[in-house]
């Protein structure tokens, strides 16, 4: 089969053996290009491995299935209580990271990463129930209640993401971005423009910009959830102390209530079609790879989610 690979900085498409090994074999059917994908690729990070982490595909009896991308031990106190992304072997094992990534034609996966989709979410679509389960995720951590105003910095993919779930209980979301087609698309997903205070502001682009500009939006004893990635580290004013708002971290998901992160993504994929017309900006097929990624690079292509279809 063929499989993305990166080779200083640059993409390769490679033929390679077919996976083999345990685990239930997927033929992917949608890979999406995260931007954590795109900063490796920049800094030419060391990864000796098939890219991706953002999967969906169909069984060999034809059921769809999103992928979560990791694979924890399912014993520790961590795993118990759900928090299995905090797992020592969550990150070991991540998609593209730790293990060859979706970014091919087939992968194996343990059964109980595997998200059976509703009948009504294109597999097509599924590789956004990956990017949905960060927001879902980080949200539910930060106490997201009913009737909050909420505010989301950044337009990319987590952003917007960020967007349709807190707007899917009918809050007020005021939106932040950088690029036209964001705000529209955001617009779309059920944003306004961030002014005024807000209870919880989401901060999704990653920048020290962005981070004080989260601050200045958050009203006093109110949260601030970073979801962004923050490479280059966090640094925090001292209005955070004065205003005394309660900085929240998230990554990647789990399970709140014995209820997966990823099938309550998957169920609001379902709920809100919107999601998946308004994301997925452009699809490839695998062997342009390399074009992909670099419309995917290039936010004034008005890309927002890339997807290689293998």
């Amino acid at each position: 089969m063929r499989g993305v690979y990166f080779n200083n900085g640059q993409v390769e498409l490679r033929n390679v053996d077919n996976v083999a090994g345990d685990g239930v074999r997927v033929r992917v059917r949608s890979a999406g290009i995260c931007g954590s994908d795109l900063h490796m690729m920049e800094i030419n990070f060391p990864l000796r491995y098939i890219m991706g982490h953002e999967a969906a595909g169909l069984l060999d009896d034809g059921t769809p299935v999103a992928v979560e991308p990791v694979s924890p031990c399912g014993e520790c106190e961590l795993c118990r209580r759900g928090d299995y992304n905090l797992c020592k072997d969550a990150t070991a094992s991540l998609l593209g990271v730790g293990r060859d990534g979706c970014m091919a034609e087939e992968i194996r996966m343990p059964q109980r990463s595997l998200v059976r989709l509703p009948s009504n979410v294109d597999v097509k679509n599924a590789c956004l129930v990956e990017p949905l389960a960060v927001a879902v995720h980080g949200l539910r951590k930060a106490g997201l209640a009913q009737g909050q105003r909420v505010a989301v910095i950044g337009g990319g993919t987590i952003g917007l993401c960020a967007v349709a779930a807190a707007a899917d209980g009918g809050r007020v979301v005021g939106l932040a971005a950088k690029y036209g087609h964001q705000i529209a698309a955001g617009r779309r997903l059920g944003a306004v423009p961030a002014e005024g205070k807000y209870d919880l502001v989401a901060e999704c682009a990653g920048s020290k910009d962005a981070v004080k500009q989260a601050v200045d939006l958050c009203r006093s004893g109110g949260r601030v959830l970073l979801l962004g990635a923050y490479w280059e580290g966090v640094t925090l004013s001292m209005a955070v102390m004065i205003k005394e708002i309660m900085v929240i971290s998230s990554y990647m998901y789990g399970a709140g209530g014995g209820v997966r992160d990823f099938d309550t993504s998957a169920n609001l994929l379902s709920r809100h079609p919107e999601i998946a017309e308004t994301l997925i900006t452009h699809r490839f097929p695998l062997s342009e790879a390399s074009k992909a990624f670099e419309v995917a690079r290039d936010r004034k292509s008005g890309s927002i989610k890339v997807v290689l279809e293998p």
